[in-house]
């Protein structure tokens, strides 16, 4: 701060000197602001600009060493004083204030009434330490009145004094209102009036209002207001303000008082006596009334023009009140100029304007206007004084020149009079290097002794201003003000600057310096300011470094360092797209983010530019944020920030939400006619997605009550449509919108129409024609209405014979609704015969929609026939349908039943030919021993007229059993004797739960669990990895493990690579499926920009151990069966080359994919992704399917909106297909069967030529595998669990017993008791050693080699409840433990302690 200021006065005194824009002061100071910078530099820099408005001091508050501080002195300067007019409460203690600050610090004293106040003779008054604030107590008496009068104060210390302003001391008070008896106030209506207040003088003024006798306050508008002076004026005087009285209330202040001045009472004078109501709203009341109209006058101010003075700062408050009939309207305006809009505010009806905080600006002249329908009147106010320039602290070196500037101006213009240390300056000691210029003071070539404070006063009649300025001469070597050796960090290319705060008296230069070279730095890409700032302009990598700043001067020089880290910019690289996205989907809005290692990142997101709350259908992760169910409070403006402590990215994307359309409202139904109505809606929200359709639909109350129909589709454009009827039908109406997204809700019903069943025929008759028909005349034509034949025009559909028994048939049919009766009264004619044999019609008339026919053959055919008919008449003639009476049990089982296994997975069937045949099978066990299966029965059926079969998708080295029923719509017939068979051994699936981790950068850690169909004895597993870095692959290794292996550690050639892993299972037959996995990725690792090559892995075939007969036989019977042939699969190694496409169908629950290798594509898992193409197409096709359920998400480089179809097939050749609307990814198949393979394609609707791969992938099996290995299993964990601890109990028993007798030894048994002399008996312990002292074997015994001192002081006497103890044979503790204070002795070897837990446990230590 010091260098900025003497920074300022250097350019001050060089202000001639030619410079550049915005080299000025102001323009220094807001180039310093405007970077980031530490604590030190902001406390300097807001020092600096409060320089700039008021005194410039030496920055006592900044971290300087004491040294420093000692050096820097500084005249006194007033820093807190009390008001000039200062009103005190008499009831509290008087405070006087005048605080200061100098170097050294500054003494003071006190003048009252311009003579010398000795503080010391007074014991009430007493003065703050370290402060000159006065404090005068009155708690031990005195009168407060007594200390009234005039208080200036003095700061002084060696180099000079500060003078406070002159503080008038005046007590508060609050006299009596004087008692008047006041006449009535005789007014003529019309005239203006004013009501004078006159309070009794107060300190401070009291607050002024008005109100009536009884306290009601008094209404005031612009014709009735008070004045800024407390007086009630009328603009003209009304009958109506005679109807109550007026009092002035005066509250004051410190004494919380209010007092009443009598109450003024109007008696007013009119022409018309009667004050009647109605007047009071008439546009013109006051010719109404008999009132002169009379041109505006001013009440205050008088004349045309007045004076005001305000002092800069504060409120500037003018006031103008007139009169007039009608009541005048006043305006503002400012000569020259507009009001100040941000500062005015009218005030009092438009009476007063407020200006506030007035500055130079604010000066002139400004006039109100008064004006009515009679004319205007106009009142100037001049606004003055205030302070121009006040006169600046002064810091100057040896030899420097400077100036004090004190300028004021009013009205009239003030008077200047300096002072220096409080004396004027004509009485001061003459100072040839100082001269008076007016309102200025010149300095040439100052010197030490040159310090003083100087004094401004300016005065005029209206008051005056005083103001305090030292001059300090300094001489100090230079100083650096900023702590040493910085550490900035920057961001690549941006422009920064790096200071060097430094003091110095006389001013110091300033040089860089870059990691210790000598060349100065400035040009080219840096540039050094005045002020000794160092800015880079564009930041790059090679100005990473040391930088020196060096401040020299004739007195010595300083130096410091900062030490510049450029860091790499933070950028989003893969920013957040604007997506369109149905409601209830999900959304994933991507944030890649490129930043510094070495900084902390922190990605945050915003929604319409507020902090996004991440609720539970949110999940933020570091490169995306993904939206579940998407709803409409979801849309949005969504802004990624990705920032740290230097910098931060924004990326910013609209989420649009696709929602149903809101149901249309207000049905109309119109244009009624017999059989068409026209309908008209008003249309709901489309939810951001276009209405493409409306349903109407129809509800009638006689066939179907409450049940609704489809009518009629209408396009999404329209809002009316014209519906055509059916006759006799009772209609109601309602309308669904439909769009992209989905149906809305249906609208609320229309009313009811009713049709009838007659038509109009409009041919001309003549009259005579009208006796055989119904007429009607229209504009002299008449017309016939002939009814119309309401027979129906159809018969009833899907008309059905089925026999529920064997003796009957049911026929059925589905009834005809409202709108194809055509009439009342709706039944059926039902007629049957026997087929081939031309009998007559069997009929029955009936209601309903079933009739049985009885005693039928068993399963015969049947030609069936139902017409509809009405009141009216017949429909037309019905179409014949063949139906069969019921069916009986199959009597026969299949016979000759043989059965030849072609391989590990399918059998081949022979028996002789019955009709519709079925297998039903089951697995019974597996060869494994503990391997559970499933013998739930399954079944395989061969419909038609055949003799053989192929039963696949069988299990591998498994027992099944087989048995064959002949099926028909009755049910089952006899079974087969069962036949047994047994699968040969096949290859094992994939390993599960293959998983891969990385713990350091050295080894990788592989774990996997057995398969989950062995499909035979497993004889080990084969690994093969390689290593891979971007498109470059290395040497392929392999290895061989037991088939006990579940773990494998590899040790990493380098820590750049990643491998790729590819784990089997094998069998006698082969090897089975591969599970792959790749290592981790190492952190914050680029995105590549081309895949690495798939790694060549063992794929499986489709070559299966098939002999040449068995081939034979599979060709033959390919087209008798349902069900494909699953070949054991073999290991068969497909090289990776260009065009190459592969499919690799997982197991239960993996990921089946399938691609086009060319270019080369990315293996994570089992997931492959392909390459996009340029052409449009479909490509990426993911199936991660389950036992009965599949979802199926795929690539496309379509437009927006494009609609697809999932097509797949199944084992039984069943082809299904899915539509997809746009954006409906992932799409889920419901309706799959377990253990089934199914092929599966993706298309466009549009184009069915643009096409996916396609692919085939497996359903998992409904069984479970329980086969695992035994010391993974959860019981045999548990029970090893308890062993272990029994043991362990155990040796803790047996280590109690055998220590027992060392720790404690007893002594043997004796005929005599323990004597009083054996010192082991106060203790209660025994000795066990024989008479020479040896230590028993097994005791314990110190490091010195004595016997170990018992630490218990307890005695079992303690415990003991008395009798006999218990002991074993071996004199092991049993029982309770008594010790007898008798002669009697203890027997065998008892532990004193034995029956204690805790010392159980220390006799183990």
């Amino acid at each position: 701060m010091l260098s900025t200021v003497w920074k300022a006065h250097t350019e001050r005194r060089e202000a001639s000197r030619a410079r550049g824009p915005g080299s000025g002061e102001q323009g220094l100071v807001l180039r310093m602001a405007r970077q980031q910078a530490p604590p030190w530099v902001h406390v300097a820099l807001i020092l600096f600009l409060l320089s700039l408005g008021g005194a410039i001091e030496i920055p006592m508050d900044l971290e300087l060493t004491a040294s420093i501080q000692n050096e820097l002195t500084q005249p006194p300067t007033i820093t807190k004083q009390s008001v000039k007019d200062h009103i005190v409460d008499p009831r509290d203690n008087i405070l006087i204030e005048c605080e200061a600050k100098g170097n050294p610090a500054p003494s003071f004293h006190w003048t009252r009434n311009s003579r010398f106040f000795n503080i010391a003779k007074d014991p009430r008054v007493s003065m703050r330490r370290r402060s000159g604030t006065l404090v005068i107590d009155f708690r031990s008496g005195g009168r407060p009145e007594e200390y009234e009068g005039e208080y200036q104060c003095f700061a002084r210390n060696k180099f000079g004094t500060a003078l406070s302003n002159r503080i008038r001391l005046q007590v508060s008070k609050s006299p009596l209102w004087p008692k008047e008896n006041l006449d009535p106030v005789v007014v003529q209506e019309g005239a203006p009036l004013t009501l004078q207040c006159n309070p009794p003088p107060g300190l401070p003024s009291p607050v002024i209002f008005w109100m009536s006798s009884s306290m009601e306050p008094i209404t005031q508008d612009k014709r009735v207001s008070q004045g800024h002076n407390g007086d009630l004026y009328f603009s003209n005087v009304m009958l109506q303000d005679m109807q109550t009285d007026y009092s002035c209330n005066a509250r004051f202040h410190f004494t919380h008082t209010i007092q009443q001045k009598n109450p003024f009472t109007l008696k007013v004078l009119t022409n018309n006596p009667y004050n009647d109501s109605s007047l009071r709203n008439h546009p013109d009341i006051y010719s109404a009334r008999g009132v002169a109209e009379r041109t505006p006058s001013f009440m205050y101010p008088q004349g045309t023009a007045s004076s005001q003075m305000v002092l800069r700062g504060m409120d500037l408050l003018l006031e103008c009140i007139a009169s007039g009939v009608p009541t005048p309207d006043i305006a503002w305006y400012k000569k020259g100029g507009d009001l100040p809009s941000d500062k005015a505010k009218f005030e009092n009806f438009n009476k007063a304007l407020r200006i506030t905080n007035v500055s130079e600006e604010d000066s002139g002249e400004y006039f109100c206007l008064a004006s009515n329908k009679m004319g205007s009147i106009r009142h100037t106010i001049s606004a003055a004084p205030y302070w121009l320039d006040e006169p600046r602290n002064l810091i100057l070196a040896p030899g420097e020149d400077g100036r004090l500037v004190c300028r004021a101006n009013g009205n009239p213009k003030p008077t200047v009079q300096w002072m220096v240390n409080g004396e004027p300056l004509q009485s001061a000691p003459p100072n040839p290097n100082r001269e008076v210029a007016g309102d200025t003071i010149i300095f040439r070539d100052t010197q030490i002794s040159s310090r003083a404070v100087y004094q401004c006063n300016t005065s005029n009649e209206h008051g005056y201003l005083l103001a305090n300025a030292f001059v300090s001469v300094l001489d100090v070597p230079p100083r650096m003000l900023s702590p040493r050796n910085q550490l900035i960090r920057v961001i690549l290319y941006n422009r920064t600057r790096l200071d060097c705060p430094f003091f110095g008296s006389p001013i110091p230069t300033l040089r860089w310096f870059k990691n210790g070279q000598g060349s100065n730095l400035d040009g080219g890409n840096y540039h050094v300011y005045e002020n000794g700032s160092l800015e880079i302009k564009m930041i790059r990598k090679e100005d990473q470094g040391i930088y020196t700043c060096v401040a020299t001067n004739i007195l010595g020089k300083a130096e410091n360092q900062v030490r510049l880290e450029v860091k790499d910019p933070t950028r989003i690289y893969r920013m957040p797209e604007d997506q369109v996205a149905k409601r209830g989907t999900t959304v994933q809005l991507e944030c890649r983010v490129k930043h510094d290692p070495s900084l902390k990142l922190t990605v945050s997101w915003l929604k319409d530019d507020e902090p996004l709350y991440i609720g539970n259908r949110m999940k933020k992760e570091d490169d995306s944020l993904t939206i579940f169910g998407v709803a409409e409070r979801d849309q949005g403006s969504y802004t990624c920030m990705a920032s740290t402590e230097l910098d931060q990215d924004l990326a910013k994307a609209q989420l649009t939400v696709l929602g149903r359309p809101d149901r249309p409202r207000d049905l109309e139904l119109t244009d009624l006619a017999e059989r068409s109505v026209r309908l008209t809606w008003i249309p709901g929200d489309d939810n951001n997605s276009p209405i493409t359709d409306y349903v109407v639909q129809f509800e009638e109350d006689q066939f179907q009550p409450g049940v609704w129909h489809d009518h009629s589709k209408f396009p999404g454009s329209v809002n009316s449509a014209v519906l055509h009827l059916s006759p006799y039908v009772n209609y109601q109406f309602r309308v669904i919108a439909v769009n992209e997204v989905g149906s809305s809700h249906p609208s609320l019903p229309s009313e009811r129409y009713r049709t009838s069943g007659a038509h109009i025929f409009k041919n001309t008759y003549n009259l005579a024609l009208c006796q055989i028909s119904l007429c009607n005349q229209d504009n002299g034509r008449v017309y016939a209405i002939t009814p119309a034949r309401g027979a129906p025009e159809s018969n009833p559909s899907d008309v059905k014979g089925e026999g529920t028994r064997k003796n009957n048939m049911e026929i059925t049919w589905t009834p005809m609704n409202a709108t194809s009766a055509f009439g009342p009264n709706l039944r059926y004619i039902v007629k049957w015969r026997r087929r081939e044999t031309r009998e007559t019609w069997n009929n029955v008339t009936v209601w309903g929609s079933r009739y049985v026919v009885g005693q039928t053959p068993v399963y015969v055919p049947y030609e069936i026939r139902v017409q509809a008919e009405n009141d009216f008449g017949k429909g037309p003639e019905p179409d014949t349908v063949i139906g069969y009476s019921g069916e009986d049990y199959p009597r026969a089982a299949p016979t000759e039943v043989k059965i030849r296994v072609l391989n590990s997975t399918a059998i081949s069937l022979q028996w002789n030919r019955v009709y519709s045949d079925t297998a039903y099978y089951w697995r019974e066990s597996s060869l494994l021993k503990n391997l559970w299966v499933s013998q739930k029965r399954q079944q395989a059926s061969f419909p038609g007229d055949r003799p053989r079969g192929v039963v696949a998708r069988l299990f591998p080295y498994s027992n099944y059993k087989l048995e064959m029923v002949v099926v028909n719509g009755r049910g089952d017939g006899p079974r087969s004797e069962t036949k047994e068979f047994t699968t040969p051994e096949g290859v094992p699936s994939a390993p599960r739960r293959f998983r891969v981790r990385q713990p350091n950068l050295e080894t990788i850690n592989l774990e996997w669990d057995h398969p989950e169909h062995p499909n035979g004895i497993l004889i080990g597993y084969t690994l093969r990895y390689v290593p891979f870095n971007g498109t470059k692959l290395g040497k392929q290794m392999v290895e061989n493990f037991s088939p006990n292996q579940t773990k494998f550690s590899v040790q990493r050639a380098d820590p750049v690579s990643r491998y790729r892993f590819s784990l089997s299972a094998r069998t006698q037959v082969g090897s089975g499926e591969a599970a792959t996995e790749e290592s981790p990725a190492p952190p914050n690792e680029a995105t590549p920009t081309a895949a690495p090559p798939t790694l060549p892995l063992t794929t499986m075939g489709t070559t299966g151990l098939v002999s040449s007969t068995d081939a034979t036989a599979l060709a033959a019977t390919s087209e008798a069966t349902t069900l494909p042939i699953i070949p054991t699969v073999v290991p068969t190694t497909v090289a990776t080359t260009i065009a190459t496409t592969t499919t690799t169908t997982a197991a239960a629950a993996a990921t089946t994919t399938t691609t086009t290798e060319s270019p080369p594509t990315t293996t994570t898992g089992t997931k492959i992704h392909e390459t996009a193409p340029d052409e449009q197409s479909i490509w990426n096709v993911t199936v991660l399917p389950n036992s009965k359920w599949a979802n199926i998400t795929w690539k496309h480089n379509f437009r927006p909106g494009t609609d697809f179809v999932v097509e797949y097939i199944d084992s039984n050749h069943t082809k299904k297909t899915v539509p997809v609307k746009a954006q409906a990814q992932p799409v889920q198949l419901t309706d799959l069967f377990p253990g089934m393979t199914y092929t599966l394609r993706v298309y466009s609707r549009d184009n069915e030529g643009i096409s996916s791969t396609v692919i085939t992938f497996m359903t998992s099996t409904a069984y479970t595998n329980n086969q695992a290995d035994i010391a993974t299993q959860g019981w045999f964990i548990g029970l090893m669990c308890a062993i272990a601890l029994l043991v362990l109990i155990l040796l803790i028993v047996c280590f109690i017993k055998r220590s027992r007798g060392g720790k404690y030894p007893v002594r043997e048994k004796k005929d005599v008791p323990l004597g009083p002399e054996d010192p082991k008996e106060e203790d209660g312990s025994f000795d066990y050693s024989d008479e020479d002292n040896k230590p028993l074997q097994g005791s314990q015994t110190s490091l010195d080699g004595t016997i170990k001192q018992q630490e218990s002081d307890d005695s079992l006497v303690d415990y003991g409840e008395g009798g006999e103890g218990q002991f074993n044979e071996d004199g092991s503790f049993i029982g309770q433990y008594t010790v007898k204070k008798d002669k009697e002795e203890t027997e065998g070897n008892e532990s004193s302690e034995a029956t204690s837990p805790v010392n159980a446990i220390y006799s183990l230590a």
